[in-house]
């Protein structure tokens, strides 16, 4: 029997935004209680709330939006990595070489399990992020998409948003805000698609991770 992980995070009006987005509300619109015939509630939210995918176009004006990235990306096999809480700010290449010396070829996936963004109520600004050597590396093997538990790929506190940069000339796509603390590293089918919302810079996704 297969195992499944749900990596979801839960949102809610307790999700911290990263500072200065639009955060998660609800409110009903119709209740049956009121005397409505069903149940209707209205959503305002940004799509970098909770686990979302990246499109290119959030870091480059160039860039495909949602209803144009390629749906393969986010379904097949991928690789979950862990990451040790005193490797400091940055994933680097150095520690993906070492991490991927010994691995039988890596998947077209690569999700980064940091567990240093371990409370989503609470914007927590020292999170791990991801090198842009790491990504050109990763990219080199063949990589798509490049998935972590934290709210960027880049450190809070970037302007420049360099690893961002990288992954627009690459070509590789980004998932954000994974729950990834119950995963044993390893090997796993992906299934992570983004909602089709035209336009936009991001969108929702139910991750989910089953054992090979």
């Amino acid at each position: 029997m297969k195992m499944m992980y749900d990596i979801t995070m839960s949102v809610s009006a307790q999700t911290a935004p990263f500072p200065g987005d639009t955060p998660f509300s609800l409110e009903w619109v119709w209740t049956m209680e009121m005397g409505g015939s069903c149940n209707v509630s209205r959503i305002v939210m940004s799509p970098h709330v909770g686990t979302h995918g990246d499109s290119p176009y959030h870091y480059g004006s160039e860039g495909g939006k949602t209803e144009e990235v390629p749906l393969d990306v986010y379904v097949g096999e991928a690789l979950v990595l862990d990451v040790p809480r005193d490797i400091g700010p940055l994933i680097t290449r150095e520690f993906v070489e070492a991490q991927l010396k010994n691995t039988a070829g890596t998947p077209a996936r690569v999700l980064f399990k940091t567990d240093s963004y371990p409370d989503p109520a609470v914007f927590n600004t020292d999170f791990t992020a991801i090198a842009p050597e790491a990504v050109h590396f990763l990219a080199g093997l063949g990589v798509r998409l490049i998935g972590i538990d934290t709210p960027s790929v880049d450190p809070a506190d970037s302007k420049t948003l360099d690893a961002h940069g990288v992954f627009l000339t690459r070509g590789v796509y980004i998932l954000e805000n994974l729950r990834l603390q119950d995963v044993p590293a390893g090997r796993y089918e992906l299934i992570a698609l983004p909602m089709k919302i035209e336009g936009s810079c991001a969108a929702p996704v139910r991750a989910i991770l089953r054992s090979l």
